[in-house]
């Protein structure tokens, strides 16, 4: 089991999540305490290289593996995660 930590960024993210989202999300922090057994995990490209991202219907949990656990970067709706 791996420690799952949250930027800054991502804790501000996550408290203005709808409350409906706030378990699905929390779910999400469960299954990366399993990383890198984790399913649904795809690598970004680009300006995020080195991040993976797991969608949670409309939105997107953005993170990268830092040993010895896991930092989530940002979680965000699906139509203005990438335009950071």
């Amino acid at each position: 089991m791996v420690l799952v930590t949250l930027s800054a960024e991502a804790q501000q993210d996550f408290d203005a999540l709808p409350f409906a989202m706030m378990p699905r999300v929390q779910a999400i922090f469960v299954r990366l305490q399993e990383w890198p057994n984790v399913s649904g995990a795809k690598p970004l490209r680009y300006d995020w290289k080195g991040h993976q991202r797991i969608r949670t219907g409309d939105w997107r949990v953005i993170f990268r593996e830092i040993r010895p656990g896991v930092l989530v970067v940002r979680i965000k709706h699906r139509s203005e995660v990438y335009e950071d």
